[in-house]
Order: C-alpha cells, then structure tokens, then sequence
C-alpha cells in the first residue's frame, strides 16, 4: 500500500503542480527567450542596424565600405555578438548572411572583435537559411563551412540544426553534428530536441540511448517535463519498427524519471494504463500508478479509474478494494465513474448485494465523499438485480431514479427490467413495462423489440410475437438480423418452415441484411425438415452475399442429405468442404457412419472409422453407437457386444445409457435376459444410470421368461431410484401381474412401495 505523503511532500507537489502549469502556459515565451540567449538590441542600435542592412544591399564602392567600416567598428559604435546577430537576421538570403560573415572575418580589427561574435553571427546564418526552399541541405553545407573556418556552433544552431535535418529525414547526418558537438555545450533543451527527432523518426533504440545519457546521475543535461512529454508520447505508442517497448521497459522508464521528479500527467498515465489493462497486462499498470504515487507524482481518480476497470475485467476484487482503500489514504478524491466501474464489475460478478452496500455508500457519504448516482449507475445496478432474477428490487430502484433530479428512466432502463420479466416467463409484467415505457414518451429502440420477442418465443408465444413485430414495424421501428433470426429459429424449431421461408423472404424485403447466424438457422431447420433443394438455394444465397459455410453447417447438409439417400450430394460437400479449408470434424465422420451403419454398408462404418482416427481423431460414444445400433438392428448381436467390450479395453470410451440400453432390448428381445441382467449389473458398477428405457426393455424380457422374482427385485431399485413409470411399463406390468394374481404388489409400486419379499 502506497504511503500518505508527508505535509512537506504535499507542499513540494503542490509548488511543482504549480510550477507545470505556468511552464505550460508561458512555453511558448520562454522558448523564444531561450533561443535568444542574448537581450534584444536597444532602440538606439535599431537605426545602426538599418544603416548597416542599407549599406550591404547597395552596390559594392569604397564609400559605401568605409562607412560600413566605420559603422561596425568603431569606438563609438562598439561591436556586439547581438548586432551582428541582428544584422544578419534580417539580410534576404542565407548567401547574403554568409557573404556578411566573411565581410567580418577579413574586415574586423582582431582586438574589436568579441570571440562570442561569429558564432552568434553564424546561428543567424543558420535561422535564415531555415526559412529557404531545400533548406535542410542548405544547412549541412553551412555546417561544413562552419567547420572550415573553426567557428563552434552555439548549442541554439546546434539544436536548430538537428530540427530541421530530423524533419527532412536525415536524421544520420543530424547524429554526426551530435557526435561532434561539444558535451560541455549540450543542454535539457537540447537532448530534448535529439530524443523528440530519433522517435519521429522511428529510431527508438538510438533515442533511449540519449535518454539513458540524460538519466545518470550529477549530469548537466537532466530530463525535465518536457522530456516526459516526448518519452511518454512514444510509449503509448508502443509499436515501432524492429523495436517493441516490453512491459518491463515501460515501467522501468516511468520509474527512472520519476527519480528526476518528472512524471506522466493524468491523461498519459490514464491512457498508459488503460493500454497495458487491455493486453492483459494490468500487473505492470498496477506498478506503473504506484511508482508514480510513491514517488510523490500527481495520481487522480482517472488514472485510479483505468486501473480499478482493469482489475475488474480480471476479476481482482481483492486488488480493487486494496486501490480504492489507497485512494483514500492519498486523498485522491472517487468520482462517480470510480463508483460506476465498482458497481458494474460487482453486478457482472453476481454480488449484487455487495454492490447495492458500496450504491448506499455513496449516496450518504459515509466514507467522507458523497457523489450523487447518474442514470448509468442506476441503469448497472437494476441489470445487475434482473440478471439473477430480483426484477422487483429493479422496479423499487427505477422509482428511486425517479425522485432524483435530472436522473429519470431511459431506454436501457426499461430494456434491463423487460428482459428481466422476459427470462421469469412474465410476458404479461414485461408488456406492461412496455406500455408504461410509451406513456412516459421513452423511446423503445431495437433491443426492446427484441427483447420481447425473444421471450414471447421462449415461452411458446411465437405468432403473438409475429403480430407484436408487426405493429412495431407499422409504427416506424425498425428490426434487425437479431429479430429475424430469433423468429426463424423458433419456427424452425415448432417445424414450420414455411413460416420461417416466408420470414427469411420477408427480411431481403425490408433491406434488413441477413448475417451468417440468419442462414445458419435456416439452413439447419430446411435440413432437419428434409427440404435438401430449399437447403442448396439457401447455401447458394449466403455465398452469393460472401459468408462461407463452417463446419457444423457443413455436418448439417451432410446429415440432411444422408437422410435423403443422397449419398452422391453427400460427398459433394465432403469435398467442398475440404477444398474450403475446413476439416471435418469427429460429427462429420460419425454422421457418416451412422449412414452406412444404418445402410448395412459395415465395410465402409468401418472404414470411415478408420479414416476419421487416422485423421487424429478420437471416435466418440456417439461413433460406437451409431454401429452397435445398426448391428442390433440386423440381428448380429454379437458384433454388437465385441465393439460393445471393444469400448471398454481398446478406446477407453466408457458407454453410456443409450449403448445399454440398446443392447439390452435386442438381448431380451433374443430371449437372452441373463446376458441383459448382467449388463444391467454393469451398469451399475460403472455409474451409468439405467432410465425408463432400460427398465420396460428387461421387464419386457422378463415377462417372456416369468421371471416374477427378478421383476419385483427391478421394481424396487425403480422406487428406490425416483424412476417414475410410464405408460408402457404400466402396460407391460399391469398385463403380467394381473395375470399371476399379484395386482397388490402392483399397487404398491405405483404408491412408491417396495414390493419384493427381500424389502418386506
């Protein structure tokens, strides 16, 4: 936990907040008076100067040089690093600025001449070849004569230089006049400008090599907010070529300088930390904002709040009550988004109640702040209480919104409540929030209309919810695919494809774009109707509009035309499907095999098996299934049992009920009730629970054999089991027992009774 700063602390912030501000604001003058380190010229050198600019830009005579001579240098008008500098700046052209330079380098009594004058005259030169076209090379060659002639350069040439190359792209030959510069000239402003061209640049590593020079301790060049500015800047940029800023790198930086007191302000700490919690990084953001806080930066609640929405999403409660406790301690004042981003991970995580304590909270200010809710709080808070099915606490909160000024029901507050209804089953309760929602004139929007929709389908109330989009549409609302999609699922389910056809056909009419979902649906309710030649045109269309069919599609049209005996189309989709790019799947091969396991094609059941394990996949339950099935359908009950024991030793598939049960009605049904009676013990021994199913098949096999014990010995373990009888059980008994005299026992075994001698 971040310690709470000390009262001298408080103050040192408070002075450098203060401090940040005014730079902030006076940058742009103090730039200018940086870059001239020497004061202007005084009004009355204002008329030499002119006289001097005259005299350079008129014809070359020896009246017009003795006057310049004479103006420049002599005792009466004693030279100056700044008039010459001035001078310079306001010739025309940078070949007239450096014709002037030599004119005061052959002319100039050696002892009148400071030695601060040309390299002042020529940063002059250096400001006015900026301004000219193909300025950058200008420049270069500038530099170069510099060089010749031993003249250094002022460290505001210097850093006027490096500017204009970096943003021409020659940043090389700006890191040669760097190299060459003397370290003694080098300043903050300086490096600055160095770091700010090599990240424009897109040289990262060459800038974190100046910024490391800028980092050691006791140098003349330490980073200030400015730098902070650029650095930060490149780290939220993150990506750059053949260099990625790892997380640890990250940190380190905003540790580093936060050593030198400079610090990332609230909008780049806030966005820092949102990027690393969205790459699932939110233990170096966790860091990051508590460098920053232990090192005495400016931490507020936004920058809190990316973090506190990172935690969240991760589900770090323990973490989100910890910073929230910090915050505290640090006078770092919540807001409502804090209390927002609180609320809404607690709601999503279902501690609804812990939710409503930290709502409760903050409306008294019990914890010394006091935030009024807006209506996103209100509107997170009753999803919350309808997602785990407290619609009525929803309704009580909607009320509170509307006894709060400026925070009445919106759309998605009357969206969260309707669904809530919806899930319930209380479509009446739903309609009437809907109606009340048109009186209050609040706009319902698309996720109303489906929202009611989809529970009016849910609970069988499909043509109400047909007329119900109806009247929307008439009204001016609009559907989406969503809408659509929800109808023509449920009519696909109930078996009505024509309905779904005609609302499919209806969607193309009313320009509302069908989305991949949209097909899928219907192509799998045309398959499971048999309606293959509608399936094809639906297929058709979704490739026309460019979705591609993926691999449950796939196995739907596969099974569909399996079931038609289409077996040609069959494989035309096996094909297809293969030159998509998409695998078949283990359903794919076991559809298959249930086709030519049903077809009494064995050969190729087997082979397909074969295949499909080759192809890395494991065959299922459903796989043996489908051939001991088809087995018991023919009569061959023993290939059925030898794939059935094949399952426990080889593939280590455990059967399960449907396997059981299927081989025990083909054994009674051979009249081999012992094998059947052991598989019914096996079943026990290995966890399978037997169902009604298994039940009548051996009472079946019983009743053959008048195996009147064994029946009662069943009939109890169905008791004892909550294995209710159905009507063919009852059928079967009721038949038997009668017919032995023992309608009593019968009796008993409706009632819940046990029945045998052994329970007696």
């Amino acid at each position: 936990m971040a310690p709470p700063l000390s009262a001298s602390k408080q103050s040192k912030l408070l002075l450098r907040l203060r401090l940040r501000l005014h730079l902030r604001t006076q940058y742009p003058i103090l730039l200018l008076r940086h870059l001239s380190t020497e004061p202007n010229p005084p009004q009355d050198q204002d008329s030499l100067i002119t006289q001097a600019l005259q005299l350079l830009q008129s014809p070359e005579n020896e009246s017009n040089s003795t006057q310049l001579h004479n103006l420049l240098f002599s005792s009466s008008s004693p030279s100056s690093p700044a008039l010459f500098r001035n001078i310079t700046r306001r010739l025309s052209s940078s070949s007239q600025a450096l014709k002037f330079f030599h004119y005061l380098q052959s002319n100039s009594p050696s002892q009148d001449l400071p030695s601060c004058s040309l390299p002042y005259t020529f940063q002059a030169i250096f400001e006015v070849a900026s301004r000219e076209p193909d300025s950058p090379n200008k420049l270069l060659e500038l530099y170069r004569t510099a060089k010749e002639h031993n003249v250094p350069l002022t460290i505001n040439a210097a850093t006027l230089l490096v500017r204009c190359l970096g943003r021409a792209g020659m940043v090389d030959q700006a890191l040669v006049m760097v190299k060459e510069l003397d370290p003694s000239l080098k300043n903050t402003n300086f490096c600055n400008v160095v770091v700010d061209v090599l990240f424009r640049s897109e040289r990262a590593d060459d800038a974190l090599k100046v910024l490391d020079e800028m980092l050691q301790p006791d140098v003349e060049c330490p980073p200030n907010d400015t730098t902070g500015d650029i650095v930060f800047g490149a780290l939220l940029k993150r990506e750059w070529p053949g260099k990625r800023f790892n997380e640890e790198e990250i940190v380190g930086l905003v540790s580093k300088l936060g050593e030198h007191d400079v610090f990332p302000d609230t909008f780049r700490l806030t966005q820092m930390i949102t990027k690393l919690c969205r790459n699932r990084r939110t233990g170096h953001a966790w860091d990051i904002l508590h460098n920053v806080m232990k090192s005495g930066g400016v931490v507020e609640a936004n920058s809190c709040n990316a973090l506190l929405t990172g935690l969240g999403r991760d589900g770090d409660f323990e973490r989100m009550n910890k910073l929230t406790a910090e915050m505290k301690e640090m006078d770092i004042q919540p807001n409502v988004v804090t209390f927002g981003i609180l609320i809404n991970h607690m709601c999503k995580s279902r501690r609804v109640d812990a939710a409503l304590e930290v709502f409760e909270k903050m409306k008294e200010g019990s914890d010394g702040v006091s935030v009024e809710p807006d209506v996103i709080m209100y509107n997170t808070l009753i999803d919350g209480l309808c997602k785990v099915g407290r619609q009525e606490e929803g309704l009580s909160l909607m009320e509170q919104m509307r006894s709060q000024k400026g925070c009445a029901p919106n759309t998605v507050t009357y969206n969260c409540l309707i669904d809530g209804f919806c899930k319930t089953g209380e479509i009446e309760r739903a309609h009437e929030l809907f109606d009340q929602m048109n009186k209050e004139r609040v706009l319902p929007n698309v996720i109303t209309i489906n929202t009611l929709v989809d529970g009016m389908c849910r609970h069988g109330r499909i043509n109400s919810a047909v007329e119900f989009l109806n009247d929307m549409q008439s009204e001016g609302l609009k559907s989406n695919a969503v809408t659509y999609t929800t109808l023509i699922n449920a009519f696909c389910n109930v078996n009505n494809i024509n309905k779904a056809m005609e609302l499919f056909d209806q969607m193309l009419n009313s320009g509302c774009s069908p989305d991949a979902i949209v097909y899928y649906t219907l192509i799998s309710g045309l398959c499971q109707a048999g309606r293959m030649d509608d399936a094809s045109s639906v297929v058709s269309k979704l490739k026309e509009v460019g979705f591609c069919l993926d691999t449950v599609c796939y196995n739907v049209l596969i099974g569909g035309f399996c079931k038609k005996k289409k077996l040609d189309k069959a494989y035309e989709m096996i094909k297809e499907m293969e030159q998509a790019g998409v695998k078949p799947d283990s359903v794919t091969y076991n559809i298959l095999i249930s086709y030519f396991s049903k077809s009494g094609n064995f050969t190729t059941a087997h082979r397909m098996m074969r295949k499909m394990i080759k192809e890395g996949l494991t065959p299922t339950v459903v796989t043996y299934g489908a051939l001991i099935h088809a087995y018991c359908l023919i009569g061959k009950i023993d290939e059925a049992m030898k794939i059935f024991r094949d399952m426990g030793s080889a593939s280590k598939v455990p059967p399960n009920t449907v396997i059981y049960n299927t081989l025990i009605d083909s054994l009674c049904k051979n009249n081999e009730v012992e094998l059947a009676l052991s598989l019914l013990d096996d079943m026990k021994v290995k966890g399978v629970k037997p169902n009604i199913t298994t039940y009548n098949a051996v009472f079946k096999g019983l009743r053959e054999k008048n195996l009147l014990e064994k029946a009662f010995e069943l009939m109890d373990r169905m008791v004892e089991q909550a294995c209710n009888p159905d009507y063919i059980t009852m059928e079967v008994l009721t038949e038997w027992l009668s017919a032995v005299g023992e309608t009593g026992k019968l009796k008993n075994f409706v009632q819940g009774y046990a029945v045998s001698s052994s329970f007696a």
